[in-house]
This record gives C-alpha cells, structure tokens and sequence, in this order.
C-alpha cells in the first residue's frame, strides 16, 4: 500500500459554478472537514490528479487553492466537536 501524507486543502471562488465543482473535486479526495478547508490523506499521485483537476475547474486570475501538507499531523490538537483526522482502511470511489 502507497504511503499517504496529510493534506489540508483549502479554496475560494469567486463563480458559483466554478464553486460547485471545486466542491465536487475535493470531496473525491477528502476524508472530513467543512465549507471549504477539507482534511485529505494523499498519496504522491493522489496530490497531482487533484492538482491537475482542481486546475481544470479553478480560474487562476479569480480563484484560490492552497494543498497545505501537515506531516506532524498526529499532534494535532482540536477544540468543540471536532474528529481527530484518521487514513481510513479503504475509500469509496462511485
């Protein structure tokens, strides 16, 4: 199994089709978060085909994407009603 490294990514768009998209694309690729910064666990490959899609959908001169590796995840600290971000078993692709 490919080794997965800790993602927080993160978008604002300004359309909202572009927006709806955006959402459709980073929900393939994430394991949790909301509104628009989602928690994703990635492989290398993983990191470019969400790269390359998010490209596809975003208008780069009007819209933002930031794919912010955390690789000292397992310390994270989170307050409220918060999950601690897990690399599940498997994903669901359908």
């Amino acid at each position: 199994m490919s080794q997965r490294d800790f993602y927080l990514a993160a978008y604002d768009v300004t359309d909202p089709d572009r927006l709806q998209a955006a959402l459709h694309v980073l929900k393939g690729y994430a394991c949790g978060g909301q509104k628009s910064v989602f928690e994703c666990f990635l492989t290398g490959r993983e990191r470019q085909a969400l790269m390359m899609e998010m490209r596809g959908v975003l208008d780069v001169q009007a819209d933002r994407f930031l794919l912010l590796p955390l690789p000292g995840y397992r310390r994270a600290r989170a307050l409220g009603v918060a999950i601690r971000p897990s690399d599940p078993d498997f994903y669901y692709v359908g």
